[in-house]
């Protein structure tokens, strides 16, 4: 179990979450002045950036998904750059070059010039689209916040983030994500169609003479301290051994559920039990409580899993989804 022995600690602990939690709902109130209709989205958005994590957003064009990374930029004061992922695109387009030079004595050196990965918030768009040595490019930057060129190690700016997105009809041109990457998102996303209510909100909001924008409710530093005020958020035993059940109940080597042998390829490594640990805390902190409890588990187990387990061969012929068996195993919670 996760705890604060010191009375004064905790105190100070639930100032700072207490602090947090408003801060945090006029955050919400600033991006729902652009974002219409989403707010699961937005809440899962969220809680991965107070994990400290990346966010895979999956969905079909036209709703909202370059909009919300953008409007994060602003609310949360970050360094926000955009890059659209192509077939032709090059790892030197995400980390940078180096370039040789000329000076006024007639000396000849290298100069790196700075990829648009380096930035607080990097929007990897339509990410799928990029060639997998274009794709591994990004690996290092999210897993270490720092990146290797021409042997020489340069950190990236803290926090550090990437929000990519991901059209999941348009196969046509495209390259499906590693398994190591994926595991790199903390959390994969689906955003769907806005309700009838809030497509009318947005149609008339963007149509008209002028146009709701995001305020800054938030800055980069903010954000830093509130992710290691996240970590140090007390967690019951009881949750702590509802994510080692799931996580290790979704590995087919490990498993007592036949739903689980049968029907999966391979589950979550341990870095799915860490995501849990850290998104369920947020989510507590979102809602305004102090720690979570097994419903926080219940309610991430599918985005936190569904991007790091894969049905086998037999199981995607018979017509099985991976939802099922995620309810299956949501079910052994209790």
């Amino acid at each position: 179990m996760v705890e604060v022995a010191d009375p004064t600690e905790a105190r100070a602990l639930v100032a700072e979450a207490e602090a947090l939690a408003q801060r945090l709902v006029r955050v919400r109130e600033s991006v729902g002045r652009v974002i219409f209709g989403q707010e699961g989205v937005v809440e899962r958005t969220l809680i991965t950036l107070l994990s400290g994590g990346h966010v895979l957003l999956v969905g079909v064009p036209g709703l909202g998904k370059t909009k919300l990374v953008e409007t994060l930029g602003t609310v949360l004061g970050l360094d926000a750059k955009r890059v659209q992922f192509t077939p032709d695109l090059m790892p030197s387009d995400i980390l940078g070059s180096e370039v040789l030079e000329e000076d006024v004595q007639g000396k000849r050196h290298f100069r790196f010039i700075r990829g648009p990965v380096f930035c607080q918030l990097l929007m990897a768009d339509e990410i799928n689209r990029a060639s997998p040595r274009t794709q591994s490019a990004l690996l290092q930057a999210m897993q270490e916040h720092k990146v290797a060129i021409a042997g020489e190690i340069h950190p990236l700016p803290a926090p550090f983030h990437v929000l990519a997105t991901q059209n999941p009809i348009e196969q046509e041109g495209t390259y499906p994500l590693p398994e190591a990457q994926l595991d790199r998102f903390l959390l994969e996303i689906d955003v769907s169609y806005p309700d009838l209510d809030a497509e009318k909100t947005m149609l008339l909001a963007t149509t008209g003479a002028s146009e709701n924008r995001a305020v800054p409710a938030m800055t980069g530093p903010e954000l830093l301290a509130a992710q290691h005020l996240i970590r140090r958020l007390p967690v019951g035993e009881g949750v702590v051994d509802a994510i080692l059940r799931l996580v290790r109940g979704a590995r087919p080597e490990t498993t007592e559920l036949d739903a689980v042998r049968s029907n999966l390829a391979y589950g979550p490594g341990p870095r799915a039990a860490q995501a849990l640990m850290l998104a369920t805390r947020a989510r507590a902190v979102l809602d305004g409580r102090l720690s979570p409890s097994i419903e926080d588990v219940a309610a991430l187990a599918e985005p936190v899993l569904r991007h790091r387990m894969a049905l086998s061969f037999s199981a995607r012929a018979d017509g099985v989804h991976l939802s099922e068996v995620l309810d299956r195993l949501k079910a052994q919670l209790g």
